[in-house]
């Protein structure tokens, strides 16, 4: 699995969770919503520190990651987080 953050996701993180080097953004499975991969669950974050991470991508040295008990929410897939600008917020897909 790899996690892909493009330039204006990145962006926004920055600027909305006063991101800073050093800095790390948890992504994970949460209970509710709707997902294309996993019904009845939906993607949530938070800023956190890994401590299990089995994927994670580090950009600007803020580091983006999922941990190991959270993986199998994302099915194989690679976690792509772009920007939707009409809606002004981060949108996810899974490839």
């Amino acid at each position: 699995m790899e996690i892909i953050i493009k330039p204006k996701a990145l962006a926004w993180y920055k600027e909305e969770l006063d991101l800073r080097e050093g800095d790390s953004i948890r992504f994970f499975a949460r209970y509710g919503g709707c997902s294309t991969v996993q019904k009845g669950f939906s993607l949530g974050m938070e800023k956190s520190v890994p401590s299990d991470p089995k994927a994670q991508t580090t950009i600007d040295g803020i580091t983006f990651f999922v941990e190991d008990n959270d993986i199998w929410y994302f099915d194989g897939h690679d976690l792509i987080v772009d920007f939707n600008e009409q809606a002004s917020e981060p949108v996810f897909s899974l490839e």
